[in-house]
């Protein structure tokens, strides 16, 4: 099967899959997703939290400089607040699950395709699908958008140190200004895109794990092509969402 068949293929089964209720394995698919809501939640909150934290401090700086010369400093929350609840959250959270993540996921299932232990799990009666994609997606669609608050908030609560400390802004007034001048539906364009990046990073990156057929080198390649396609596709999502966020706002 050519690449855009097994797209298809794995997508036909994960649909049927979504329909149908696990049965007498339930308690094993749910240790599955489990182990993969760690992987993707848990592990991540580290350097999500150290680069949100940075981009927060970085968006104060650049904001301040620009704003200092129009006398207009006070902006600065409402800048930060919206470039990072908008834009940089969702987008800089799903590029770093994808390169954690989903590169993991490409690597996993590689794996297993190359090892033919894929085949024997088809032997026994297990779904290929159910039982590797389908934890997945839906440890990524509840954990990503959960890591994109956190990031936001992260990145807001940092800036607003920074512009306490270094730009002399009164904390008090920079929260305020940021929580008056967001709209909830800018927190719900957010967490869209943060879902639409989930989905994308799953089907990407267990696609092109099933892909792999030349031994370990191929691991490899299926793993740098998974994180290269899908910051692609993520990119070209994000162009989406906001263009679609525009025209309805």
């Amino acid at each position: 099967m050519n690449g855009f068949k097994v797209l298809a293929w794995m997508i036909s089964r994960l649909l049927g899959c979504l329909r149908l209720k696990p049965g007498k394995k339930k308690s094993f698919y749910r240790k599955r997703l489990y182990r993969d809501l760690a992987q993707v939640g848990a592990d991540s909150i580290p350097i999500v939290s150290v680069i949100s934290a940075c981009t927060g401090i970085i968006l104060a700086l650049q904001s301040a400089q620009q704003l200092e010369k129009v006398g207009a400093i006070s902006y600065v929350a409402n800048l930060v607040g919206v470039t990072i609840i908008r834009e940089l959250g969702p987008l800089l959270t799903a590029i770093i699950v994808t390169g954690r993540s989903g590169a993991a996921f490409t690597a996993e299932i590689a794996t297993m395709q190359i090892s033919e232990e894929i085949d024997a799990l088809e032997v026994m009666g297990i779904e290929p699908v159910r039982f590797l994609v389908v934890p997945k997606l839906i440890a990524m669609l509840i954990m990503v958008p959960c890591l994109t608050v956190w990031a936001d908030f992260i990145g807001i609560f940092s800036g607003g140190a920074f512009s306490a400390i270094a730009l002399g802004i009164n904390k008090t007034t920079y929260f305020y200004n940021s929580v008056e001048f967001l709209q909830l539906r800018d927190v719900i364009a957010g967490l869209v895109k943060s879902g639409g990046f989930a989905v994308a990073i799953t089907v990407i990156g267990c696609w092109q794990g099933f892909l792999a057929r030349e031994g370990a080198a191929d691991v490899g390649r299926k793993t740098t092509n998974s994180v290269v396609i899908s910051i692609f596709v993520i990119i070209l999502l994000d162009l989406f969402f906001t263009a679609l966020n525009f025209l309805f706002r």
